[in-house]
């Protein structure tokens, strides 16, 4: 099973007010293990970001200015994300987001199965913080690196998350073959184990003068 962890950044909150996407970010996974494939861009929003989303992301009008637009990646970005499940943490947010670039350039919106981790989450931990950071506290993961929200960064730790959250562990390498476990149980029934020898006439008459004349008697 192929899966996409998605995050995105924007100018702002809310597509009512303008705001667009600025940052997206996608990591495969196969089988929960991430695959060498990503998708990643920062775009040119085509406005200005607010000074909440900059204390957040740190994306300045400055450096987004030469960025490609959305238009411009949109085919490269649906066909990374064509046919896979997509895994987002607060999905709401993002797919509001992305379905608007989408409604701006007449294409239609995003039709992938999703997974919203903030949900699992509050199921799983009711009443408690669920924010990613939260996540990664109660699952010992490392964020350190997560100065800023920047999305690729939250794609690989939403990725830990997401596997302790389904309740997986990484699967191991096994190099012990059917063979050498069927022997091994095979052993584990075997308690005892002993060879008859059998002995020669000479060595049953040499036997016996030893006793006769040889082992000392035991008076006691």
């Amino acid at each position: 099973m192929k899966e996409i962890i998605l995050d995105t950044e924007t100018t702002g909150l809310s597509i009512k007010d303008g705001h667009r996407i600025v940052e997206i970010g996608c990591i495969e996974l196969e089988n929960l293990i991430p695959t060498k494939k990503r998708f990643h861009c920062y775009l040119n929003p085509e406005r200005k970001v607010s000074e909440k989303a900059f204390e957040v992301h740190g994306y300045s009008d400055g450096f987004l200015a030469d960025k490609k637009k959305f238009s411009e990646i949109a085919q490269e970005f649906l066909d990374f994300i064509e046919g896979k499940r997509l895994i987002i943490h607060n999905a709401e947010f993002d797919l509001s987001h992305l379905n608007n670039e989408l409604k701006i350039i007449g294409k239609d919106m995003i039709k992938n199965e999703i997974i919203d981790t903030l949900v699992l989450a509050r199921n799983k931990f009711p009443g408690s913080s669920i924010s990613l950071d939260a996540l990664c506290k109660k699952y010992r993961i490392d964020n350190s690196k997560r100065k800023q929200h920047t999305a690729l960064i939250d794609c690989e730790l939403l990725s830990k998350v997401y596997v302790n959250l389904t309740d997986q562990k990484e699967p191991t390498l096994n190099f012990q073959n059917k063979e050498f476990k069927a022997k091994k149980n095979l052993l584990k029934k075997i308690l005892y184990y002993k060879k008859i020898v059998e002995i020669k006439n000479e060595e049953k008459k040499k036997h016996n003068i030893y006793l006769k004349t040889e082992l000392k008697k035991n008076f006691f």
